[in-house]
Order: C-alpha cells, then sequence, then structure tokens
C-alpha cells in the first residue's frame, strides 16, 4: 500500500461510487463521513489503515455518541466505515475488514412524518403564492417524488398525465401518473416559466434560467413550513404522506412501491402501522 495516502484512499473510493452511479449528494454523504473518521485516526497517531483495529472504530462511534451524535447518525457513519472498508478489502489493500465486528448502536427507528389534512392544506395555500413553488408542492404531494428526481426532471419528460423519471441514484426510470392537480399546476407554472438561459430543458428554473438544485428546493419548501408554523418537517414528508394516503385509499403495496420506485416492499411496508384497514383496491390514484 506505499504511496497511499488517507485522502487518496478517500478519492479512489469515491471514483468508484460515482462509476457506481451514485447520486454526488451520497458520495459528499461518505466522504465527510469517512474525513470525520480519518481526522480521529489522526488525533489517535493512526496514519496507516491497515493499522485501524476494532476498538480504534469502537471509540470513533463511543466519541460519536459523547459528543452528543444521535445513535442513528452514529450508526450510519459506521456504516459508511463499513462500506470503505470492505472497498479496500475487495482492492487488495486490507486483508480483513475489522468494522464488521463493530456492533450499530441500538436505537428506536421513528414512524415516518405523514402531514394532516389540515397542515398539507395550509402548506399549499401558501405556495400558491409562487406559481412555481406551487407546482413543485403539488408534484411533491401528488407524486412521491424524491427531491433529486424533482430536480433532474427536464420538460420533456413532462406528459400528457404522467412524468418519465430518469434514472436516480441505483433507482431506474419510471413513468409516474399525474392528477388534474398536479397537471394544472404544472401547466400555470410553464405558462410564466420563461424560456432563458443555458438549461432551459430542466422543467424548475431560478429566475436566471439555471437549474434549480435541491438546496434552491428545500429552501422554498422550508419558507413554506416556517410560513404555516409547521416544525420538524422535511421535504421527504410529502413523499411519506403520499405513500400513506394511497394505502389508506385501498391501493395495493406493490403498485404504490411503483410509483414511488421503491427497490423492496419492505421500505413500502413499514407505512402500513399508519393506516387503517384499507377499503377495495382502486385503479387511479387518489388526489390529495
Amino acid at each position: 500500500m506505499d504511496g497511499y495516502t488517507f485522502p487518496s484512499l478517500i478519492e479512489k473510493f469515491t471514483e468508484s461510487l460515482r462509476n457506481q452511479g451514485k447520486s454526488n449528494f451520497t458520495i459528499i454523504a461518505y466522504k465527510k463521513d469517512l474525513e470525520q473518521f480519518i481526522g480521529f485516526l489522526s488525533s489517535r497517531e493512526i496514519n496507516d489503515i491497515r493499522d485501524v483495529k476494532k476498538n480504534d472504530i469502537e471509540l470513533f462511534i463511543n466519541k460519536l455518541l459523547t459528543d452528543n451524535y444521535t445513535k442513528k447518525s452514529a450508526s450510519r457513519k459506521l456504516n459508511s466505515i463499513r462500506t470503505f472498508f470492505r472497498f479496500l478489502k475487495q482492492e487488495g489493500i486490507l486483508e480483513t475488514n475489522p468494522s464488521l465486528d463493530v456492533a450499530h448502536p441500538k436505537y428506536t427507528q421513528t414512524p415516518p412524518r405523514v402531514f394532516s389534512k389540515l397542515e398539507y392544506r395550509a402548506i399549499r395555500d401558501v405556495a400558491k403564492e409562487d406559481l412555481r413553488t406551487y407546482a413543485i408542492v403539488e408534484i411533491l404531494l401528488q407524486t412521491g417524488l424524491r427531491i433529486g428526481e424533482l430536480t433532474n426532471l427536464r420538460l420533456t419528460d413532462v406528459k400528457d398525465g404522467s412524468l418519465d423519471i430518469r434514472p436516480y441514484g441505483k433507482n431506474p426510470p419510471r413513468e409516474v401518473p399525474l392528477n388534474k392537480a398536479v397537471k394544472k399546476a404544472v401547466g400555470d407554472y410553464l405558462k410564466v416559466r420563461g424560456n432563458s438561459g443555458p438549461d432551459d430543458d430542466f422543467l424548475f428554473i431560478t429566475r436566471t434560467g439555471k437549474p434549480l438544485l435541491i438546496r434552491n428546493v428545500r429552501q422554498l419548501i422550508t419558507r413554506c413550513f416556517r410560513e404555516v408554523a409547521i416544525e420538524n418537517a422535511t421535504v421527504n414528508d410529502f413523499r411519506n404522506t403520499f405513500i400513506a394516503h394511497q394505502l389508506m385509499g385501498g391501493f395495493s403495496i406493490e403498485h404504490i412501491a411503483k410509483v414511488v420506485g421503491h427497490r423492496r416492499l419492505s421500505s413500502t411496508e413499514r407505512f402500513l402501522n399508519l393506516v387503517k384497514e384499507a377499503p377495495e383496491k382502486k385503479e387511479v390514484l387518489e388526489e390529495l
């Protein structure tokens, strides 16, 4: 391993993630976790990855908890370390993966947050002040799209009654049906959208014609939450609300998983305890 430094190993690892089609958001998250871990190792004068033992990793996890990181956050960072060490072993840089012997901090999985009817109607009302924001809110609420999928939408992806969702990370492309509420919101936005800028094919653009970024969407939605005094909410809660509402509407887990792009049915099944006994199965997605 002569010639390898911690930064070069992280770069080699992140490059492999890019080649696997991981999103920039995922790659940045891995990199930050690993840089924090490497910083801890350096503070213990460990400068060779081959010298890292199980105890070193356990001490890092314990330090995170002492520094008031949540158990869930510490567990996620351990996953990053495990993935990194697995890569190094596959590359022949390490002979063993000491992180596999480190136990995850135990924590209770909190149920997904789902907006009440009063909450999502209030968000809609304040979003109506801006047609772009309203179109974004309607798409998130009525289709369950991920925020990265939304910012990746192009004008050509908008069909009559559906959206073509491009591949995102490991998620394959799919088609998502649109109801009347979304179609009207998107149509109204397109009338005022404008046609300037080099990236004019993106559906959602800034005032100067540049693609709307994930952080821009988060800012818009956070402003809506603040306006209607909704606390501890995230953009992903629109997705949660869509899934729970469709389950309550009687749609099968398989159908909803296909619409929202869940690769495992268990991801959809965890919403079942949030809904009451579902009525009969339906053919058309319910409108919120």
